[in-house]
């Protein structure tokens, strides 16, 4: 009887590339970051996503660490502040889009409240997390499937 390896993979990541970020507004700008990393999809209305990590970045500049009830009512503000639609703003998604920004090492939690990893700067969590850690695990695991594939 032939044995079945199941098809979750240990590691995801999405990757795309969008023009230069010239002239771009704050919210767009991480709008393209979201969309860049995989955390919003290029059809997705709902971006509430991109207000999430807007306010994790601004209460990171601030050195501040916010529970999830403070991000909602952030994002409710933001929303307004640009005038979009305030669903999808129930505690249930706020936590859900945390959970994804957690998954990405993007931010961490302690204590019920949120920041950015070890409170550094978004640049700097892509270098650390993602290219020097997630991404070398991806390709020397494809490579292996692909030398596997040689013999």
């Amino acid at each position: 009887m032939a044995r079945h390896i199941k098809d979750i993979p240990l590691a995801e990541i999405t990757l795309r590339r969008y023009e230069k970020p010239n002239n771009l507004e704050k919210r767009e700008l991480v709008r393209k970051i979201c969309l860049s990393l995989g955390l919003l999809q290029t059809a997705d209305s709902r971006d509430v996503i991109v207000d999430i990590l807007m306010v994790l970045i601004d209460a990171q500049k601030e050195k501040q660490k916010i529970t999830s009830e403070e991000i909602r009512q952030d994002v409710e503000l933001l929303r307004k502040k640009y005038s979009l639609d305030t669903k999808g703003l129930a505690e249930s998604n706020i936590r859900r889009q945390l959970k994804r920004l957690h998954d990405a090492m993007i931010i961490e939690k302690s204590e019920n409240k949120y920041c950015l990893s070890e409170n550094r700067n978004l640049n700097e969590i892509f270098e650390q997390h993602i290219e020097k850690f997630v991404l070398p695990q991806i390709i020397g695991r494809v490579k292996e499937y692909l030398k596997e594939l040689e013999k």
